[in-house]
């Protein structure tokens, strides 16, 4: 699977930059011609889910909402229409005399992703694929089998016999997962989506670079000087809009001096109404009359935070620093000095100012979709679209040059226009 993913891809890279968004435009319109039986069989696979008992959250992950397709064939309608990301020149040099060297854009070569629950990311991961020129293979969890079956089906019948169906592959059994992740031959990137175990699990037993996120631990910070009504909107926004998610906010960091004011009971008290359970840190916990949190380190997943006092914005980012999973994390202020100081020095791969955690996300961040939210400090980090997925090649055109110990040749170096 993973050779004939590759030869799929190569042949994939010969293609025009419209011969792939024609086959993008058509996946899109058959999503959408095939909306019914994508439902009906994942309505099937949240009613068996149901009856294994899963949890709420992993549930919610899975049940595909009503207007969900159409949203997801507009994302890979967005990735069609975007500029074409593979080939791109991104430096020109003349390194002499009749010689010039281009630094170009290249898809990696071979994906494999494994997912947890959420089979729209089966969708955003194969149109990815197709716009970055790269083959896929993809595991998704046993929960949305059905639902991955039928969307795998109707999108590689959309790609043309001059590629292949097979750049799209399908993994089924979880015993073939050990297999996979010794193929570093083939395999050039392995991008888990799940929980914190299938990430650790996946990273001790490969070679293959892994890129990704075990933990989704945001923090919404609000200070002394914040707009009470905007937090209110914003804390909301980032805890209740969708609690599964892992731009969630699982942490609310709050300037001692709201305590005095009142403003956080005020906001405790929304949360509470909107059926969010609270835990506190030490300091919150005793100030609230709330149950102790037993670690500031934890994803909830759910309508539930933790509630911690601080100092001040330098005490907000050591708790970050600390305790966060360097995912997504917001301060909300009104002091631009102190927003600034925020911005900059939380190390995080995504930062934000009088904003909700929540738009932490490919499709948002105008990626078109996303394979993932990436942690590492290398490659990607952040919300990863098409690129990515993408790496570098060099490219010389030269007119007879030869070394020959540096003797004849006068190197210039000279930038050169990348349209030239």
């Amino acid at each position: 699977m993973a050779v004939s993913a590759r030869e799929c891809a190569r042949r994939l890279q010969t293609l025009s930059s419209q011969e792939r968004s024609k086959i993008l435009l058509d996946i899109a319109d058959a999503l959408e011609a095939k909306e019914e039986e994508i439902l009906a069989e994942n309505e099937a696979d949240v009613a068996a889910a149901q009856q294994a008992g899963y949890e709420n959250s992993l549930i919610s992950r899975l049940a595909m909402k009503p207007g969900k397709i159409s949203s997801l064939a507009n994302s890979v309608r967005v990735l069609a229409n975007m500029d074409e990301p593979v080939g791109r020149i991104l430096k020109r040099t003349e390194l002499a005399d009749g010689i010039i060297l281009e630094k170009t854009s290249s898809p990696l070569g071979v994906l494999l992703i494994i997912f947890e629950s959420r089979p729209d990311a089966l969708v955003q991961i194969a149109s990815l694929a197709v716009r970055s020129g790269n083959g896929l293979l993809l595991k998704g969890g046993k929960e949305a089998k059905r639902s991955n079956a039928i969307l795998h089906k109707v999108i590689t019948s959309s790609i043309p016999p001059t590629v292949g169906e097979r750049l799209i592959g399908l993994v089924t059994s979880r015993e073939e997962i050990p297999e996979l992740l010794k193929l570093d031959d083939v395999i050039d990137l392995v991008i888990p989506r799940g929980s914190n175990k299938l990430v650790s699990q996946i990273k001790a037993a490969t070679k293959i670079p892994v890129l990704g996120h075990a933990d989704g631990i945001c923090h919404v910070f609000i200070d002394k000087s914040a707009d009470l009504d905007m937090a209110k909107r914003i804390v909301l926004d980032a805890k209740t809009d969708y609690p599964a998610a892992c731009n969630a906010m699982e942490t609310l960091l709050v300037h001692e001096d709201l305590v005095q004011t009142g403003g956080l009971n005020d906001l405790i008290l929304e949360l509470q109404e909107k059926g969010v359970s609270l835990f506190g840190g030490p300091k919150a916990s005793s100030v609230l009359s709330i149950p102790e949190a037993n670690s500031f380190h934890h994803e909830y997943g759910a309508l539930a935070c933790t509630v911690e006092i601080v100092e001040d914005v330098n005490t907000a980012i050591e708790h970050i620093h600390r305790h966060g999973s360097a995912h997504t994390d917001s301060i909300i202020t009104e002091d631009k000095e102190v927003a600034e100081l925020f911005l900059r020095q939380v190390d995080s791969a995504a930062v934000l100012h009088n904003a909700s955690t929540r738009f932490s996300d490919g499709f948002r961040f105008g990626l078109g979709a996303e394979v993932g939210i990436s942690t590492s400090r290398i490659h990607a980090r952040g919300p990863v679209g098409v690129e990515g997925l993408l790496t570098t090649r060099w490219l010389a055109r030269g007119s007879g040059q030869v070394v020959d110990g540096d003797k004849e040749i006068v190197y210039t170096h000279r930038d050169l226009n990348l349209e030239a």
